[in-house]
C-alpha cells in the first residue's frame, strides 16, 4: 500500500467546544490507483488530505506512507519524508510568480540544498505536456498550464503518492479535463498513485474509486460509476 490510515482521529478546540474533524477513520491507498475524496462541506475531506499527507498530526490513530509510520519520525525526519516521498497540490497551485516554470519544479530541491539536474527539470514538465514553457513565469501560463507546472513541481521527486487538495477547483470546465486527464495518465502509464479531494462528481468519476466522507466518517466507496452515480450518492448524503 503506497498509504495507509489506521482508525485516525482528528480534534480541534474551536473555543467554543471541541469539533471532531475526523472520528476513526481507517483505509488505505493502494499503489498505481487513483481515489477520489468526496463528501458534504465540513465533513473532513481536506483534514483526512492532511492528516494522510503528514501536513497535519491527527490526535490519534497512525498513518503509514511506503512503510513508514510517521509517527515513528522525528521532526527532522518528517520534513524529509514529506519531501521526498509525499507529492501535494493545491486549488490555488502556489507557484512563486518570480520563478520561471523550471525553477518552480526545482525549487523544492534547491530548499533542500540540493541542485536539480536540468535535463530532469525538463523531464518532469514535458511529462505535463510543458516542455516547451519551462522559461515562462506563472504570469505567462493560463490557470490549466499553472496547475500542470504544480503537478510537475509535486512529481519531481518521483513520491510514493500526490495528493491533491481540489485540483480543478480554479479552473473552467475545458482545462479541468484537461487536469483530470493528466491525473488518470499519470496512474494508467505511470503506475503513479493520486488521491484526490474533490467536490465535482465529473472529477471523481475519473477514479477508480470514489471514498465517501460524512462527520468525519467513511460511510461508502464507490468503484464503476460515472459522474451522475456520483452526483446521486452525494445528493442522498446531503439530503440525509
Amino acid at each position: 500500500m503506497a498509504v495507509e490510515l489506521e482508525d485516525l482521529t482528528k480534534t480541534y478546540d474551536s473555543g467554543a467546544g471541541v469539533v471532531t474533524a475526523l472520528d476513526g477513520v481507517t483505509t488505505h491507498f493502494a499503489e498505481g490507483t487513483f481515489t477520489a475524496v468526496m463528501g458534504p462541506s465540513g465533513s473532513g475531506k481536506s483534514t483526512l488530505l492532511h492528516c494522510a499527507a503528514g501536513l497535519e498530526s491527527p490526535s490519534s490513530g497512525a498513518v503509514t506512507i511506503a512503510g513508514i509510520r510517521l509517527s515513528d519520525l522525528g521532526e527532522t525526519a518528517l520534513t524529509r519524508l514529506r519531501r521526498d516521498r509525499v507529492g501535494f497540490v493545491f486549488q490555488d497551485f502556489n507557484l512563486v510568480s518570480s520563478l520561471t516554470a523550471a525553477q518552480n519544479v526545482a525549487l523544492p530541491i534547491r530548499l533542500a540544498g540540493r541542485r536539480a539536474d536540468d535535463a530532469l527539470v525538463r523531464a518532469a514538465l514535458t511529462e505535463v505536456g510543458l516542455g516547451d514553457r519551462a522559461g515562462h513565469r506563472p504570469r505567462e501560463l493560463s490557470g490549466g498550464q499553472q496547475q500542470r507546472v504544480a503537478i510537475a513541481r509535486a512529481l519531481f521527486t518521483r513520491p510514493a503518492v500526490l495528493f491533491a487538495d481540489e485540483p480543478t477547483g480554479a479552473l473552467d470546465n475545458r482545462t479541468s479535463h484537461q487536469v483530470l486527464e493528466l491525473l488518470r495518465g499519470l496512474v494508467d502509464r505511470h503506475g503513479r498513485t493520486v488521491v484526490m479531494v474533490t467536490h465535482d462528481p465529473v472529477a471523481a468519476a475519473v477514479a477508480d474509486r470514489v471514498v465517501l466522507l460524512v462527520d468525519g466518517r467513511i460511510t461508502d466507496e464507490l468503484t464503476g460509476v460515472d459522474a451522475a452515480g456520483v452526483a446521486d450518492r452525494m445528493t442522498a448524503l446531503e439530503r440525509a
